[in-house]
């Protein structure tokens, strides 16, 4: 019999869970989120703890945790209390690196899409712009803010409802699926380390029941 590590997660500190949670859960589909403070200036940053909720209305979430080392709020975080809006980019092969040089903590008033090399595109609905490069985009209005948590490994639950939809052509297929090999997503795992979402199968439903 596989013998188990019991483990009491009020035990742990902040560092020792979050290794656990994201080492646990995974892979996890990476939210590139863009915003714009209430003068226009644009941020970008990917969270992993990001998901979808339901097709209709289509519904996302994603959780900016506080920033350290002051536990401040994230920039992403204040600049959609403030507008109301975001754009999730999905992220790929050829996204990937730049996705995670946007993970740094930059000096208020840097670009991210600058300091990435990406392209920045005009929204339809939202005012804060998209990554040209992204396969996927989703304009987002807010729908929800939660908080969880006040201290160290806490933060917010962002949901958002889709307005608008960017498919790279390839992606999107006639009959309203979305083609993976062309997509080739990344999916998160831990820190910096990453999953190519490439080596897929399918299971007979008869077999399964």
């Amino acid at each position: 019999m596989v013998q188990h590590i019991e483990i009491d997660p009020a035990s742990l500190g902040t560092q020792a869970l979050f290794n656990v949670m994201t080492g646990s859960i995974v892979p996890r589909p990476i939210g590139w989120v863009s915003t714009v403070d209430r003068q226009g200036a644009r941020n970008l940053a990917p969270y992993s703890m990001f998901t979808a909720v339901c097709a209709k209305p289509p519904t996302v979430v994603f959780c900016p945790s506080y920033q350290p080392p002051d536990f401040k709020e994230k920039d992403t975080y204040r600049n959609i209390a403030t507008t109301g809006e975001f754009v999730i980019n999905f992220v790929n092969d050829d996204t990937v690196q730049a996705m995670d040089t946007t993970a740094a903590n930059v000096a208020p008033g840097v670009d991210e899409f600058e300091l990435a090399g990406v392209t920045a595109l005009p929204s339809k609905i939202v005012r804060p712009p998209r990554v040209a490069e992204s396969p996927i985009a989703f304009e987002c209005k807010l729908h929800e803010l939660i908080t969880i948590g006040l201290t160290s490994g806490g933060g917010h639950i962002v949901i958002g409802t889709g307005v608008y939809m960017h498919f790279q052509e390839g992606v999107y297929t006639e009959d309203n699926h979305i083609h993976f090999d062309e997509y080739r997503p990344i999916g998160g795992l831990v820190g910096h380390s990453y999953a190519h979402i490439s080596d897929l199968f399918d299971i007979d439903a008869a077999s399964s029941r």
